[in-house]
């Protein structure tokens, strides 16, 4: 017990130490060119940049991680122990959200590890709303199966049927183009099955390659915060890139600590997005940065992606 008890005391010791250590960062200045841009209607940000304008490799995609577990497990008994986003897809897009991560089981229900929620019509219906709502949003949506679950039957299938009409084939080019060159496709759907067949070349669903990232699973807000560095600063430069390349700025809870519930433990990096992407600056990476992923997506989070797409865009960055 007392062994026990030690470790938790280091742990908070360790914990402690590292969230003062980006609190020191945060001091030193979270500028960076477009900080202080704010889009005027945050639901066509994309329209609002021109998409004549705005090639595919200059955009800075805001994301949201574990997208759809707004409403997951047994409000106030579960729910705390999984959820990451408290909107729904629709107000995600809306906020300004443009990438999407989806986990589905067997029977085609949006799960986070052994907690369930709602069909995963739900989330298409969501997207399918927004994009008739809009007109030159695009949106990148991941679906995969949950690790320890079975692929959805036919479920590649599914998704042309329910998508059919604005997804974006796989292309290697497509990376070179503007917004308006793939008006009105408006959906990269990218299909990541554990076991049934990967989407091949040309199809309309995108293979697992095409979004990259490095998962680092901690509750330690600075590790977390330079790995994501450290991870970011070996990728190719995002202009000459034939792939999606995320970072998240999450921490997620850990099975050794009694703290358990995603958002205190996620707050714990939460409030850094805008240091991470002035660290990118001075650290030479900034030209890496492509999709950034948050829980709890806000405004600050959105506006920040987007005032370094504006940056870009411009030439100042």
């Amino acid at each position: 017990m007392g062994g026990q008890l030690s470790t938790q005391l280091n742990r908070r010791k360790a914990i402690s130490t590292e969230e003062k250590a980006l609190s020191d960062l945060q001091q030193s200045g979270k500028e960076f060119p477009g900080s202080d841009y704010r889009p005027a209607d945050r639901k066509n940000w994309m329209a609002g940049l021109n998409p004549e304008n705005v090639h595919l490799n200059m955009i800075v995609w805001p994301g949201t991680h574990d997208s759809a577990t707004n409403k997951i497990g047994i409000p106030c008994i579960t729910r705390p122990f999984a959820q990451c986003q408290s909107l729904s897809i629709y107000s995600q897009l809306e906020r300004g959200a443009r990438v999407l991560d989806i986990r589905v089981q067997e029977d085609r229900r949006v799960c986070h590890g052994i907690l369930l929620t709602y069909s995963i019509d739900v989330v298409i219906q969501d997207i399918k709303r927004f994009l008739s709502e809009t007109t030159s949003e695009i949106v990148i949506l991941e679906i995969r199966t949950e690790f320890g679950h079975e692929d959805p039957p036919e479920f590649d299938k599914y998704l042309e049927d329910q998508l059919g009409e604005f997804l974006i084939h796989q292309n290697d080019h497509f990376f070179e183009k503007t917004i308006a060159e793939l008006l009105p496709k408006r959906v990269i759907c990218v299909w990541k099955p554990r076991k049934s067949p990967h989407p091949k070349a040309g199809s309309a669903l995108w293979s697992s390659g095409y979004l990259k990232d490095n998962w680092i699973d901690t509750d330690l807000p600075s590790t977390k915060f330079e790995s994501n560095l450290k991870h970011l600063s070996e990728q190719p430069a995002a202009a000459s890139r034939k792939f999606f390349y995320r970072v998240e700025n999450t921490v997620t809870p850990q099975a050794d600590n009694p703290v358990l519930c995603v958002r205190p433990v996620t707050n714990r990096i939460h409030g850094y997005a805008r240091v991470f992407i002035a660290e990118c600056f001075s650290r030479g990476c900034a030209d890496r940065l492509q999709i950034f992923s948050t829980d709890f997506i806000d405004e600050s989070f959105v506006d920040a992606c987007v005032g370094l797409t504006h940056a870009r865009i411009e030439g100042k960055a």
